[in-house]
Parts: structure tokens; C-alpha cells; sequence
């Protein structure tokens, strides 16, 4: 754990973010997804977001320069989206959910839902929605063909968010939180791939 007064963590912090590859920056993008997800971005603090990273303030200023930016990575859903969509059309559903599940892993969260449910400012909100509109739900129904490709999109969408609900919801002693991702996937994908092929 870092100190909160600037000074360097303790030896053995992950305070140059060079240790297993890329878990300082890494750790700093989860602790700040869960602070802008839980506070509003006035009362959501760098040194704050150190502590609960377990880096020092200097890191996250060096590797992301201000708040503002930090914030501008947590809300940028591109990286989520090129994994989601990295599939054709016919294996899109149950890559989706597979895909789903392994980022939630991977990230120690949901890469959609912490941040679009953010309890921050109308303003912030407002962001979040417009760039998941365009970076998720845009990006899907362009890739989409048949009638109402933007209405499916929108319903894919709320699809995976309803997944990485029900997973958050029901951890850690819940039937989901014990079947394997294949098994998600055999009962959630055929679901979504109807809404991809439009039939």
C-alpha cells in the first residue's frame, strides 16, 4: 500500500508499474474504475486512487498526467469493444459471452457496466452514455445487416449488461459464479445470436 502523502509505497509496492507485465498501470485503472463508479468525480481523489491501487500519487501523474485523463481512459470502452467484436457474425453470440466472462476476470470487473452505472454528475453521465453509444452500440450496428440493425444493437448491448449484472449480482455463492464459461455460453448465447442475425 502506498502512503497517501505523495511519498514513495513501501519496497515490494507495485510502485513502477514494470512488474508483472503492466500490473501497476493495470491496478491503477481498476482502483479508478471503482472510484468513478462509486463516487462522483469531484470526491474521487489521484492520491485516493493510489492508495487503493498501491502506487504512489507520482505514478498515476506520470503515466496519465491528471485526473481528467485517468478518467477520459476508465470511460473509453474501445478496448472492451475490439475484443467483443473480434469474431464474424455467425460466432458473434457466443463469443460475446465468452469474451464477456474473460474480461471480467481479466479486469477484476465488468468492462461495461461499472462505469455506464457511474454515480457521478449529469455531465459525467451524460459522456459515458455518448461514447458507449458510439464506441459499443454504434460499432455494433454498423457491423450488423439486415432490418432494425440498430435496434438489435441496442439490444445486444443491453444484453451484456445484463449479463455482467446478474454475474456481479449473484457472486460469490450464486449458480453463475460456478458454472463455466462454455456452459454460460451454451445457455446465453443462442439468445444474442438471433439478435445478430436478425432472424
Amino acid at each position: 500500500m502506498s502512503t497517501t502523502d505523495g511519498s514513495a509505497p513501501p519496497p515490494g509496492a507495485a510502485d513502477d508499474g514494470r512488474t508483472g507485465a503492466g500490473n501497476g498501470r493495470d491496478a491503477i485503472v481498476r482502483a479508478a474504475r471503482r472510484a468513478f463508479t462509486l463516487r462522483p468525480y469531484a470526491e474521487v481523489t489521484m492520491r485516493g486512487i493510489a492508495a487503493a491501487a498501491g502506487v504512489s500519487p507520482s505514478l498515476i501523474v506520470k503515466r496519465f498526467g491528471s485526473k481528467e485523463a485517468l478518467f477520459n481512459t476508465v470511460a473509453d470502452f474501445g478496448t472492451a469493444a475490439d475484443e467483443l467484436f473480434a469474431a464474424p457474425p455467425p460466432e458473434l453470440g457466443r463469443h460475446l459471452v465468452l469474451t464477456m466472462v474473460e474480461l471480467r476476470d481479466r479486469l477484476q470487473g465488468d468492462p461495461l457496466l461499472r462505469v455506464v452505472f457511474s454515480l457521478g454528475i449529469e455531465d459525467e453521465r451524460t459522456l459515458l452514455r455518448a461514447r458507449f453509444r458510439e464506441q459499443v452500440t454504434g460499432r455494433l450496428a454498423a457491423t450488423l445487416t439486415g432490418p432494425d440493425a440498430g435496434l438489435r444493437a441496442e439490444l445486444i448491448a443491453g444484453q451484456l449488461l445484463g449479463l455482467g449484472a446478474t454475474l456481479s449480482l449473484h457472486r460469490p455463492d450464486g449458480a453463475s459464479a460456478h458454472a463455466s464459461a462454455e456452459h454460460l455460453a451454451d445457455l446465453y448465447a443462442p439468445g444474442l445470436q438471433r439478435l445478430v442475425d436478425g432472424t
